[in-house]
This record gives C-alpha cells, sequence and structure tokens, in this order.
C-alpha cells in the first residue's frame, strides 16, 4: 500500500539564475544559491533559504500540534 504524504512535491536545488525570492522580493537569490523548489500545479515556486527554513519549520510545528491532537484524542 502506498503511502501518502501531506508534504507538497519539493525539493532542494541550486539558483541557475539570480531572481527575487517569492516569499519576499527584498530576499535576491543569487546564481548557485541554494533553494527551495516547490511544484504547485505545472510550474513551481522558489524560495531562499531563510524563507524556505521558516516555512519547514512553521509546518513541522503544525504537523506536531496534529499528531499530538490525535495521540490524546485516543
Amino acid at each position: 500500500m502506498a503511502r501518502k504524504s501531506l508534504v507538497q512535491r519539493s525539493e532542494i536545488d541550486r539558483a541557475r539564475k539570480a531572481h527575487d525570492c517569492q516569499a519576499n522580493a527584498r530576499h535576491r537569490l543569487e546564481k548557485g544559491d541554494p533553494r527551495m523548489k516547490v511544484y504547485v500545479e505545472r510550474s513551481h515556486d522558489h524560495y531562499c533559504a531563510e524563507c524556505a527554513l521558516k516555512i519547514i519549520e512553521a509546518d513541522i510545528a503544525k504537523l506536531q500540534q496534529m499528531a499530538q491532537q490525535l495521540r490524546y484524542t485516543q
């Protein structure tokens, strides 16, 4: 049986050219900088390392809270 996941299709790669972070236009990614690529339908969004870490940490906290709610409601 295939495992389900709440995590969107995403990966870490390197910027191929300079561009702005999609979470904060003041954050500029330069060619070669690490970034998080999140697939959205047929396209993808790119986030700088600083914004990506905030997104990941917030989602981890949210998932831990949900898991805790399930543990204590059984």
